[in-house]
């Protein structure tokens, strides 16, 4: 767990309300067309409609996702000519329970 990077893709208000909408996916979003069960990739929202809420544009909205991607917090999978991101459960529990115990 890379905890400095953890923090520092949190310090942004936009990527921490993405990865708030992406705990409960189908609260915050439309249902994803391009994804199917057999996908195997529960929970993933494409980066086109994360863009959409966050309301900024594609570049910046990508980086936000591959910042948090590289800390930890977010898993991602292409399909077809999409990509789609989910919160990496495993990650943030640990990460929970590093500011539980170290802080």
């Amino acid at each position: 767990m890379e905890t400095i990077l953890i923090f520092k893709a949190l310090s942004n208000e936009k990527r921490l309300m993405i990865l708030e909408w992406l705990k409960n996916p189908e609260q915050h979003f439309a249902r994803q067309q391009h994804l199917t069960e057999n996908d195997h990739f529960e929970g993933g929202v494409c980066v086109g409609t994360i863009r959409e809420k966050t309301e900024l544009v594609q570049s910046v909205v990508s980086s936000y996702l591959n910042m948090m991607q590289n800390a930890g917090l977010l898993e991602s999978k292409r399909i077809g000519k999409w990509t789609y991101y989910r919160r990496n459960e495993k990650v943030i529990k640990e990460f929970s329970e590093y500011i539980q115990k170290e802080l």
